[in-house]
């Protein structure tokens, strides 16, 4: 092509000193690849993003870019959770490249559908999803609560690109699109399809992690559905209220059972309908309590409006 434009790689990374040495060989014949084949411009690069590590990870990014500046590095201040580390990458090298393609450290995500990414990319579309084609190699219970997932976030009312996590393709003006959201509490797989502009999406398998352990166990999932489901629907507010109006049906029907059994003398004294009531009434009312709090804890976040990342050092020369 004869006008090639700038890729960077961005690989968010947290305590990610066992994969790194291997996967960063990988990112590299993958780049070197696209650049001998004409399809990026030489300046392109991969840029690591150190979210605040406590194992060495850091060091290795500075050994990475010292021997070759095709690598290069961006460190958080302090950890500030993966979706900030991609973002807080992503706000310090747009101006530097063209297009932006995140991706994992793991190198689960085929990093071969990067060609595609691009070629779709030189075809218009400036967001370009990475979407699995199946699911065949997780475990039952993977493969049931991420597809879970998906259909729980898309009944919330959270638009969300299906099997697609953080494995994407974005042009320079689709990030600065992306920067102008302020918002502290960030779920960018909610976010990106707010930016609109044009958008594809390539297909890829999913291979097993080459080393480390996954960031991502359940309770963390479930924490980062939550957010995304608080953060961009009022649906379960909704919820409550209809649950408040089916126990409120609940207790008439109780209460008129209740009166006709006082008037035909067939009440009989005792405790397990009490208790079963103030248990079912005061979960109910618990649970509603968490609910609204968890929205009204965001909204505190958000009102204080405070930074959502420092950027410490950026190596690239």
């Amino acid at each position: 092509m004869k006008d090639t434009k700038t890729l960077y790689i961005l690989v968010p990374c947290y305590n990610e000193s066992e994969v790194l040495p291997l996967s960063s060989k990988v990112f590299r014949d993958k780049l070197m690849q696209l650049i001998d084949d004409g399809k990026v411009s030489a300046d392109s690069k991969i840029a690591f993003v150190d979210d605040g590590s406590k194992d060495n990870t850091w060091s290795i990014i500075e050994s990475l870019h010292e021997l070759d500046p095709i690598f290069v590095g961006v460190k958080l201040s302090r950890n500030r959770g993966h979706q900030n580390a991609l973002l807080g990458g992503m706000a310090t090298i747009v101006k530097d490249c063209d297009m932006i393609v995140t991706i994992d450290a793991d190198v689960q995500d085929d990093v071969n559908a990067i060609d595609k990414m691009v070629d779709e990319y030189y075809n218009g579309a400036e967001v370009v999803y990475g979407v699995r084609d199946s699911r065949e190699t997780d475990t039952f219970f993977k493969r049931f609560t991420a597809q879970g997932f998906y259909k729980l976030m898309n009944a919330m009312g959270v638009e969300t690109i299906y099997n697609h996590a953080d494995f994407r393709l974005m042009s320079s003006r689709a990030v600065e699109a992306l920067l102008e959201f302020k918002e502290v509490n960030l779920f960018l797989r909610g976010m990106v399809p707010l930016v609109g502009f044009k958008t594809a999406q390539v297909t890829y398998d999913r291979a097993p992690r080459m080393a480390g352990e996954s960031k991502y166990p359940l309770k963390k999932m479930l924490t980062f559905a939550f957010d995304g489901i608080t953060s961009f629907s009022i649906k379960p507010i909704r919820l409550i209220t209809s649950l408040g109006a089916v126990a409120l049906i609940l207790s008439i029907l109780f209460a008129v059972y209740a009166l006709i059994s006082h008037a035909t003398h067939h009440t009989v004294p005792g405790w397990t309908s009490t208790v079963l009531s103030v248990w079912f009434f005061g979960s109910l009312q618990l649970i509603a309590t968490g609910v609204v709090g968890e929205y009204i804890g965001k909204i505190y976040l958000e009102t204080k409006g405070r930074p959502r990342f420092f950027i410490e050092k950026y190596l690239n020369k």
